[in-house]
């Protein structure tokens, strides 16, 4: 399973060359797991914010939706956020992540 996840970090800095960032990967794992999370689909929406060495992605959803995303004493966003830094510390960058309803 190691090996088959280094390759797809090797072929994401392949790709972070111009045609999709880096960022663009590690919100394609934020956006999976807030829209499995949520009931409103279509209310998500995520904006990526780059720097030199790192990046925010902020997480618009439902309203309904926000106590779903942060989860009891903001377990689930720990857990996505802990997820979205792990992907981005062995992508060579660091993320932030901000839930807004």
């Amino acid at each position: 399973m190691t090996a088959g996840l280094s390759e797809s970090v090797e072929d994401t800095l392949e790709v972070a060359d111009g045609t999709e960032l880096v960022s663009d990967r590690i919100a394609d794992l934020v956006e999976y797991l807030v829209v499995n999370i949520v009931d409103d689909v279509d209310a998500v929406s995520l904006e990526v914010i780059d720097s030199e060495s790192s990046s925010a992605i902020e997480v618009s959803v439902a309203a309904d939706d926000v106590a779903k995303v942060i989860g009891r004493h903001g377990r689930t966003i720990k857990a996505i956020r802990t997820l979205a830094r792990a992907l981005a510390a062995r992508l060579g960058t660091s993320v932030e992540i901000e839930v807004l309803g």
